[in-house]
């Protein structure tokens, strides 16, 4: 790779943390951001390699604390299934009222900070990750407002909408109790963004792994001995994301080699707020689309001639894709880092390999989920029920879930550069087009019109997922990276010519 000068000794990052008095400039004994001359080629075998193993030391630490995270909401299913049916039905419906109005807004919301702060990363600009996490720490703390008030009035809001009195009345329970939660999700989503732009993935894992060690005895505590029932596994689920929040923060007190966080709070923290919702506001609907999209397919189930085992054949298979979805995601955040420690650094070559090399990865995930999809769809249903309607639908539906699968991990993956780049924007309108104008329409047609049923609404999916992956990688491959890199320079404020831009101005300290 050509580079233009050589490359300065790179010191500890402990000699480089924000200061109280930090300025925002680079600290000296810092490599400086190198200009990549290498062209627009393809990588060599030894740069796939090296980029291989970058990504994977990001991306592992995420695909284990995700399954980790994951299996946190299984223990807790769990435990609402042994207080009774009601409590399991008003638990899963809070769960996905919080899910809808609260988790997908507040997680929206804070990757807006992603592109900021992996490109400042790059650039050494250790004031803007500072800055940048504790104005996005403040907006999801007002997030939280009126996302509260609308907690608040759950019960009259889902008895408008038909939903039995007795389970909204439990549901109502659970998510009162589940306030803790919410706040601790909104200081807990920012400082994971801010610890993996620094590469620091393991300590969330290792935290996250204690927390559901405790998950079980807490939830047997709280729900069964002391007889809290639906409350009681709320505050635990409650628990269990403060203790993450708690042993981060002390991970980032005791570590040398990590920025910190508060360093640098002046009144700087809370100014400049456009620039950063520019970010978040696009962010937040592109998550949002797709977690609705969801939620949308439950609802169109109650209308199919069995509507029983539709809806359950659906939650089987929500819960798949989930599991599924944790691969793809991991490697789009790791790919999101990657493009953006690339970008701050000036080399849009290098930039522009990590995510040739994160797609293809994620098109080779792809077809293993396609694989076994099809390979267990006939046993995979059985592990959640004995109904032989539901196992007849889910079995049936499988093999058009892998086929989602397809195009859902290159398009999750595209996204990650996209977010990378500061492109949050395009990804909102690609998932609109996509999962709104395309597949819901089909969906609704080859359901209900064309007479195809339960498959008919995966079919749905399938056209959503194939437009999506279609017009994520064509953004992808249109990329211009020298501009990317040029504007990396003004989001971080490391433009050598020409005055700042408005972003770059109100991130600095």
């Amino acid at each position: 790779m050509c580079r233009n000068k050589e490359a300065k000794p790179v010191s500890s990052i402990s000699d480089a943390r924000l200061a109280g008095d930090d300025d925002g400039e680079r600290r000296s004994g810092y490599e400086e951001p190198i200009h990549d001359q290498q062209g627009e080629g393809e990588p060599h075998v030894d740069e796939v390699g090296e980029e291989l193993v970058l990504l994977g030391r990001i991306v592992w630490p995420i695909v284990i604390t995700s399954f980790l995270l994951y299996s946190r909401s299984v223990v807790s299913m769990l435990f609402l299934g042994r207080l009774g049916g009601a409590e399991l039905a008003g638990g899963s419906l809070a769960i996905a009222f919080a899910n809808i109005t609260g988790y997908s807004v507040l997680k929206g919301l804070a990757m807006g900070m992603e592109p900021i702060c992996g490109q400042a990363f790059g650039a050494r600009r250790w004031s803007v990750l500072a800055h940048t996490f504790q104005k996005t720490l403040l907006l999801l703390l007002l997030a939280t407002i009126p996302i509260s008030l609308l907690w608040l009035n759950m019960e009259p809001i889902l008895l408008r909408l038909g939903q039995d009195a007795a389970i909204t009345s439990v549901a109502k329970d659970y998510l009162l109790y589940s306030f803790p939660d919410l706040i601790a999700q909104a200081h807990l989503h920012p400082l994971r963004i801010f610890l993996r732009s620094q590469s620091h993935t393991k300590p969330l894992t290792l935290f996250a792994a204690f927390a559901l060690l405790l998950h079980f005895p807490v939830n047997y505590l709280l729900a069964s001995y002391l007889d809290c029932g639906v409350k009681g596994v709320a505050l635990a689920s409650s628990w269990n994301t403060i203790s993450i929040d708690l042993g981060l923060v002390g991970f980032i007190l005791r570590s040398e080699n990590s920025i910190k966080p508060w360093a640098g709070l002046s009144r700087e923290s809370i100014r400049g707020w456009w620039p950063l919702l520019a970010l978040a506001l696009p962010t937040a609907a592109s998550v949002c689309l797709e977690w609705w999209w969801y939620e949308v397919m439950l609802l169109m189930c109650g209308r199919l001639p069995d509507p029983r085992a539709g809806v359950a054949a659906m939650g089987v298979l929500i819960q798949t894709t989930g599991l599924i979805y944790v691969l793809p995601a991991s490697l789009g955040m790791g790919l999101s880092t990657r493009v953006g420690h690339e970008l701050g650094a000036n080399r849009p070559a290098r930039a522009r390999h990590a995510a040739l090399v994160g797609l293809s990865v994620a098109a080779a995930v792809g077809s293993l989920a396609f694989a076994f999809t099809v390979g267990v769809r006939h046993a995979w249903g059985r592990m959640f029920t004995d109904e032989l309607p539901t196992l007849a639908l889910t079995s049936a539906a499988l093999p058009i879930v892998g086929l989602c699968e397809l195009g859902n991990c290159p398009q999750t993956a595209g996204c990650g550069v996209l977010r990378g780049s500061a492109r949050p924007a395009a990804g909102a309108n690609i998932n609109f087009c996509s999962f709104y104008v395309i597949g819901l329409p089909v969906a609704a047609a080859a359901g209900f019109r064309l007479g195809f049923g339960f498959q008919g609404l995966w079919l749905g999916l399938v056209a959503a997922q194939a437009s999506c992956v279609c017009l994520v990688l064509s953004t992808v491959a249109r990329t211009d990276w020298e501009a990317e890199a040029r504007r990396a320079e003004e989001l971080t404020g490391t433009a050598a010519n020409g005055p700042k831009d408005e972003l770059s101005v109100t991130l600095l300290a």
